[in-house]
C-alpha cells in the first residue's frame, strides 16, 4: 500500500527542507556571504578558499570583473576599477566630490539626480556598481547551497541615512534580490556574539570598517536585543588609516602632490600592506615604486603609525561620548565591548578603545566576519527556518523626525534613538479662519528651527473644510519600517482627506552632517530653547492679533461704541508692535494685557451668540 506524505496548509510536503538564505556584509573594503548549515552560522568561501570579496569592480569592454581580479588591476586601470563605493551609495555628486581625492573618477556632466560614474563600458551609477557586487556574492553562495537563494539580510552601518539604505535596496533590486531586511551592522555583531556567547547586560558595538564607523550601546537580554543608542562617522574608516600613511609616504620620499592617479593607487596599496604588517610586527620595511626605474626605501615603526593615526581613533571616541550620554550611561555600566571591523586588527585600536572603557575589548570573533555572521543568523529567521521568537531586534532611528510648524519650528514626532519599527501621530489644527491646505514639511534633526535641520520630503493635505482657525483636527502619522525607511500620512479626520508620502532618496547630506547636527544640538541647547520661547510666543501673539482683527471687522461697530473700539485697536497697535521683539517675555505680557483689555469685548460678543441662538426658542427647549 502507497503511503501518503501530509503536512499542515502553508507548510512544504518536505518538512525537514531548509530554506535557502543568506546574510550579506556589503562592506567599503570587502564584503562577504555567510549562512546557516547544520545549526552554526558561518562564512562562505569561493572557489580558492576566501572568504572576503574586495568590494572592487572593474569595467572593461568585454564584461564586468569582480574581487580580487578586479583589486589588482586598480592601480594600472584606475578609472574603470571602482573602489569603496559604499562611500558613494545614495549621495549626490557635490557630497562625492566632498570625498576628495579618495575617490578619483571621472563623473557623466548631465544633471541628473543620481550620479554617474564614466567607464569604457558605460556611464553606471554607485548602485549598478554595489549590485555587481551583491550578484558575486548570491552566486557564491548558491553554488555552495545548490539551489536559489530565498531571501538576504544585508547589512548597513547604522548611521546611513534614508537615501543610502534605499540606494542599498535598489541595488539588491538590480542584482535579482530579495532583501527580507536591512539590518545595522553592530545590531548584527550583538545577534553573533549574543547567541554565541549567551551573554547579557550592556554592551558596546564598536564597528570600525574600511569606510565607515559606528558605535552603538545595546540592552542584551535573553535573546533580546535592544539598540538604547547609536553614533558614529560615515566617512571614517580604515581607508583613512591608509591615507595618512600614504601621505607620510609621499613626504618622505619627495613625492609631489599632483602624482598621476597610478602613483596614487599604488602608495594607497603600500600603506595598506605596511598598516597589516605593523599589527604583527614592531616594523616594517618599505619599498616604493617612483618609476622610471627608481625606488625609495625606508622603515615605517608601529610608534610612528600610532602617532600618524592618533588622531582618527580619538575622532570615534567623540561618538562613543555622545552614544553613552544617549543611553544614559556611564563607561561602568558597559559590561563589554564588542570589536567589528578589520581595522580593529589594528593593537592601537584595541588600546585606546579598552582605555576610554575601561576594559578589554571582545575579539573571540573575526572582526571581519562577524558581521556577515550575524546577518546569516537573522536571514535563517526571517526566511522561515527559525521560529521568530528566538531572537527579537529593536534597532532605532538614528536621528529625531517631525514636522514644521508655525514660526520656522520643528516638532519632533519620533525622536531619536526610538527603537524601530515605529509609527507615532499627533494632531495639529489650522492658523487661519477658512484654510482649507496645510504644507506639510518632513524634516530630520535635532535643533528646534527648520532652518537648523535637514530637509527630506515636502507635500500638501487639501479638501480641508473651511472652519474657524483652531476648529480642524488634522492627524501626522510618522511611519519608520524596520529598514528605517519613512512614510509619513497626514488625515483632516471631520473630512477624510488625507495625503501621504515615502521618504525617497534624498541628496545633499555631507560627510560629517549627522555628527555635526548631534553636536550642534548638544553645544547649542540652551540657545535653542530660548530661541524656541520666543518663536512660541511670536505666533501666539500673531494668532491673537489676527482673531481680534477679524472679530472688530466682523462685529466691532455693532458692539463697541467709539471710544471703546479706539481703545481696543490702541492696545491691538500696541502688541502688534512687540511681536518683533526678542525678549519673550515682554511679548508675553503683551498678549496678556491685551487679552485683560479685551474681557469685557469677548464678554458681549459671548452674550450676543449666546441671545442669537435662543432667539424664536423657549427657555425649556434648551433644557
Amino acid at each position: 500500500m502507497a503511503l501518503l506524505q501530509l503536512s499542515e496548509p502553508g507548510q512544504t510536503d518536505a518538512p525537514h527542507q531548509r530554506r535557502l538564505a543568506a546574510g550579506i556584509d556589503l562592506g567599503t573594503t570587502n564584503s562577504l556571504v555567510a549562512t546557516v548549515r547544520s545549526g552554526n552560522a558561518e562564512t562562505l568561501p569561493d572557489r580558492e578558499g576566501r572568504h572576503l570579496l574586495p568590494s572592487v569592480v572593474r569595467y572593461t569592454e568585454a564584461g564586468v570583473i569582480v574581487g580580487e581580479e578586479a583589486k589588482a588591476s586598480s592601480i594600472e586601470d584606475p578609472l574603470n576599477t571602482i573602489l569603496s563605493v559604499k562611500r558613494m551609495v545614495g549621495r549626490g555628486l557635490e557630497d562625492i566630490k566632498s570625498l576628495g581625492s579618495r575617490l578619483p573618477y571621472h563623473y557623466a556632466q548631465e544633471r541628473t539626480a543620481v550620479p554617474r560614474i564614466q567607464t569604457v563600458a558605460g556611464d553606471v551609477s554607485a548602485v549598478e556598481v554595489s549590485a555587481e557586487i551583491l550578484k558575486a556574492l548570491a552566486m557564491r553562495a548558491e553554488e555552495t547551497l545548490g539551489g536559489d537563494l530565498e531571501g538576504v539580510v544585508i547589512t548597513v552601518p547604522a548611521y546611513f541615512d534614508d537615501a543610502q539604505r534605499q540606494a542599498t535596496k535598489d541595488a539588491a533590486r538590480v542584482a535579482g534580490l530579495k532583501v527580507l531586511r536591512l539590518l545595522n551592522e553592530p545590531t548584527a555583531a550583538a545577534v553573533a556574539y549574543g547567541l554565541d556567547s549567551g551573554s547579557s547586560g550592556v554592551h558596546a558595538i564598536y564597528d570600525l570598517g574600511g569606510g565607515t564607523f559606528d558605535i552603538s550601546i545595546l540592552r542584551l537580554n535573553r535573546g533580546v536585543f535592544e539598540v538604547l543608542s547609536t553614533g558614529g562617522d560615515s566617512a571614517l574608516g580604515g581607508d583613512d588609516f591608509d591615507r595618512v600613511v600614504a601621505e607620510w609616504i609621499m613626504r618622505q620620499a619627495g613625492i609631489s602632490d599632483d602624482a598621476g592617479r597610478s602613483m596614487l593607487r599604488q602608495l594607497m596599496h603600500d600603506a595598506c600592506a605596511a598598516k597589516e604588517a605593523l599589527t604583527r610586527t614592531a616594523v616594517t620595511e618599505l619599498d616604493v615604486d617612483l618609476g622610471n626605474g627608481a625606488r625609495w626605501q625606508g622603515l615605517l615603526t608601529r610608534d610612528q603609525f600610532n602617532e600618524l593615526v592618533d588622531p582618527l581613533i580619538k575622532k570615534t571616541l567623540g561618538p562613543c561620548r555622545r552614544a553613552l550620554r544617549d543611553a544614559d550611561l556611564s563607561r561602568e555600566d558597559i559590561q563589554d565591548v564588542v570589536m567589528v571591523g578589520g581595522s580593529t586588527r589594528v593593537p592601537r585600536v584595541r588600546e585606546l578603545v579598552g582605555a576610554f572603557f575601561q576594559t578589554e575589548p571582545l575579539v573571540e570573533i573575526d572582526p571581519d566576519r562577524v558581521v556577515a555572521v550575524g546577518a546569516a543568523i537573522q536571514a535563517d529567521v526571517l526566511v522561515g527556518n527559525k521560529s521568530d521568537d528566538e531572537i527579537l531586534l529593536l534597532d532605532v532611528n538614528p536621528l529625531s523626525l517631525g514636522i514644521e510648524t508655525m514660526g520656522g519650528l520643528v516638532e519632533k514626532i519620533i525622536p531619536r534613538n526610538t527603537p524601530i519599527p515605529v509609527a507615532r501621530a499627533q494632531e495639529f489644527t489650522t492658523f487661519k479662519d477658512g484654510q482649507t491646505a496645510m504644507a506639510v514639511h518632513v524634516l530630520q534633526g535635532e535643533r528646534e528651527l527648520v532652518t537648523d535641520n535637514r530637509s527630506l520630503a515636502r507635500f500638501e493635505l487639501r479638501e480641508i473644510p473651511p472652519m474657524v482657525a483652531g476648529a480642524a483636527r488634522i492627524q501626522v502619522t510618522f511611519a519608520v519600517d524596520a529598514d528605517g525607511l519613512l512614510s509619513v500620512e497626514a488625515m483632516e479626520q471631520s473630512s477624510g482627506a488625507r495625503a501621504s508620502i515615502e521618504v525617497k532618496p534624498s541628496y545633499g547630506l555631507t560627510d560629517g552632517e549627522i555628527e555635526t547636527m548631534l553636536r550642534d544640538s548638544f553645544e547649542h541647547a540652551r540657545e535653542d530653547v530660548e530661541v524656541r520661547r520666543l518663536r512660541e510666543e511670536q505666533v501666539e501673539a500673531r494668532r491673537v492679533v489676527e482673531a481680534l482683527s477679524a472679530a472688530l471687522s466682523e462685529d466691532g461697530d455693532r458692539l463697541l461704541n467709539a471710544d471703546e473700539r479706539k481703545q481696543l485697536e490702541s492696545a491691538l497697535a500696541g502688541l502688534v508692535a512687540l511681536v518683533e521683539d526678542q525678549d519673550h517675555e515682554v511679548i508675553r505680557k503683551g498678549i496678556q494685557d491685551l487679552e485683560k483689555a479685551c474681557e469685557f469685548y469677548v464678554e458681549r460678543r459671548m452674550n450676543a451668540s449666546v441671545s442669537q441662538a435662543m432667539s424664536g426658542h423657549k427657555v425649556d427647549e434648551f433644557e
